[in-house]
C-alpha cells in the first residue's frame, strides 16, 4: 500500500521524492529484492539525492546491512516508521515506555553487523564477561533492558487496573472509540466531551489512551476514551508491545468503531480493524461502527446502501457534529438495561440524597410537598440498589 507509506512518511515530517514498486514470487535472503532492483534503487536515490530509503515490508538485519552496504544509504522498514511516530507522539510514562520496548524487540535480533553502540541501554563496571563479544554485551544490555521496561508497565497497569476497579465498583460503564489511524476518533471525542484533545490530518495523532467522563440523555454516566489508531498488517510485536493501550477496547463495555466512509480504502480498513481486534479477543464485543466523514462525500444516494455493509453502524460528521444525536441515542439503547426507573420520597432533612439523585441520575420531576420531596428519576441499577436500602427513602413505586 504505497499510498499508506507514504502517508506515514509525511507524518514523520519526510518528502518522498519517489518511489518504486518491486514484483518478485518471494523475498530473497540477501536482499529482500533481487541484486539487479537494489542497484536499480542506490542508482535512483542518488539522482534524486535522496537520504534515506523505506521499504513496505519488514526487513531482517543482515538485509538491512546488504542494502545498505549497496544502495550507500540509510535503510528502514516499515516498523522503523512507524515506531519513529509512536515516539514522537508518546506523552505519557507508560506511552514511552511502551515505544522504548517496542524499538529494544525489534532492534534485538537485527544486532549483527550493525556495531551499535548501546551505552544509554546500561553499561559500566560488571558488563563484560571475560572473553565477551561487543555482540554478546550488547544483547545482554538489551535484554536486561526489555526485562526492566516490561516490568515498569506491570506496574502502570496495577494502577490502571485499579482505577477501572472503582469505575465497575461505581457501575460506570466503559466506551471506547477505536478505528484506522486518522479515522476521526480524537475529532469524535472532542465533539462529544469537550475534550481538547489534538487533531491533525495525520497517522497516530493519538498514541496514549484519553478517558473522558460524560453523560447520556437519560442520566447514565459513562466514560469514554480514545485509543492508539490500527494499522493494516500492523506487525504482531507491536500488538504485543502495546498490548496495555489497546488494553482499553479489550475491557470496554462497548466499542464505537469510527471508519471515515470517505476513504476509497474503507472496507479494507474495516477488516483491519477486525484483524486487530481478533488478535486482541475482542472482536465479538458490543459495537457502533460510525461512518464519520460524510462531510467530505460529494454523493451521498449510496450512503443507505453503504450502512447496511458495516455492523449496526450509522453516518456521522464528527468535524461539523452531524448525527451525534443519533450516535447518542445508539449508545443510550445499549445500556438502557442498566437504569431503573424509581419515584422516592426523600425527606426534606436529606438536601443530600435530593443533590446525590442530581448528581447520579437522570431527574425527570420534582415535587416539594409537606410529607417531603417526590422524585421521578432514572438511576443506574446498581447505585439505586445501593440507594434504596437508606433508611431515611421512600419508594413510592
Amino acid at each position: 500500500m504505497a499510498e499508506e507509506l507514504e502517508e506515514l512518511i509525511h507524518t514523520c515530517g519526510a518528502e518522498v521524492v519517489d518511489n518504486i514498486t518491486c514484483i518478485c514470487d518471494k523475498p530473497t535472503p540477501n536482499f529482500f529484492i533481487g541484486r539487479g532492483k537494489t542497484q536499480e534503487i542506490a542508482l535512483l536515490s542518488q539522482e534524486q539525492g535522496a537520504d534515506t530509503v523505506i521499504f513496505s515490508h519488514d526487513l531482517s538485519g543482515t538485509q538491512q546491512r546488504n542494502l545498505e552496504e549497496v544502495i550507500g544509504k540509510k535503510t528502514i522498514d516499515r516498523t522503523q516508521l512507524i515506531l519513529d511516530i509512536f515516539a514522537r507522539h508518546a506523552r505519557s510514562p507508560e506511552g514511552k515506555t511502551q515505544v522504548e520496548l517496542a524499538q529494544s524487540q525489534y532492534l534485538m535480533p537485527r544486532l549483527v553487523g550493525k556495531g551499535i553502540m548501546l551505552s544509554r541501554l546500561g553499561g559500566g563496571i560488571g558488563t563484560r564477561g571475560p572473553g565477551e563479544q561487543k555482540l554478546e554485551v550488547d544483547r545482554r544490555r538489551i535484554s536486561k533492558r526489555i526485562d526492566k521496561l516490561k516490568d515498569d508497565l506491570k506496574h502502570l497497569k496495577a494502577h490502571r487496573l485499579t482505577m477501572r476497579k472503582k469505575r465497575k465498583e461505581n457501575a460506570i460503564p466503559s466506551v471506547a472509540l477505536i478505528g484506522y489511524t486518522n479515522a476521526g476518533k480524537s475529532t469524535l471525542l472532542n465533539a462529544l466531551t469537550d475534550a481538547g484533545q489534538t487533531v491533525s490530518d495525520s497517522l497516530f495523532t493519538t498514541l496514549d489512551p484519553i478517558h473522558k467522563s460524560f453523560v447520556l440523555p437519560d442520566g447514565e454516566h459513562i466514560v469514554i476514551s480514545d485509543t492508539v489508531g490500527f494499522l493494516h498488517n500492523l506487525p504482531h510485536h507491536l500488538i504485543e508491545a502495546f498490548k496495555a493501550t489497546l488494553e482499553e477496547a479489550v475491557e470496554a463495555d462497548l466499542l464505537i468503531h469510527v471508519l471515515d466512509i470517505s476513504h476509497p480504502r474503507v472496507y479494507e480498513y474495516n477488516q483491519a480493524v477486525f484483524s486487530v481486534l481478533k488478535e486482541l479477543q475482542a472482536d465479538q464485543k458490543p459495537m457502533i461502527t460510525a461512518l464519520n466523514k460524510i462531510d467530505l462525500l460529494e454523493d451521498k444516494t449510496w450512503l443507505e446502501k453503504l450502512k447496511k455493509d458495516f455492523r449496526n453502524s450509522l453516518v456521522i460528521s464528527a468535524k461539523l457534529r452531524q448525527n451525534l444525536d443519533s450516535l447518542l441515542k445508539k449508545i443510550q439503547e445499549n445500556f438502557a438495561s442498566r437504569m431503573t426507573r424509581f419515584e422516592l420520597l426523600i425527606p426534606h432533612s436529606r438536601m443530600d440524597l435530593v443533590d446525590l439523585c442530581y448528581r447520579e441520575g437522570k431527574v425527570e420531576e420534582i415535587k416539594y410537598l409537606q410529607k417531603g420531596i417526590k422524585i421521578k428519576l432514572n438511576l443506574p441499577t446498581v447505585l439505586s440498589q445501593k440507594l434504596l436500602h437508606n433508611k431515611d427513602i421512600k419508594k413510592l413505586n
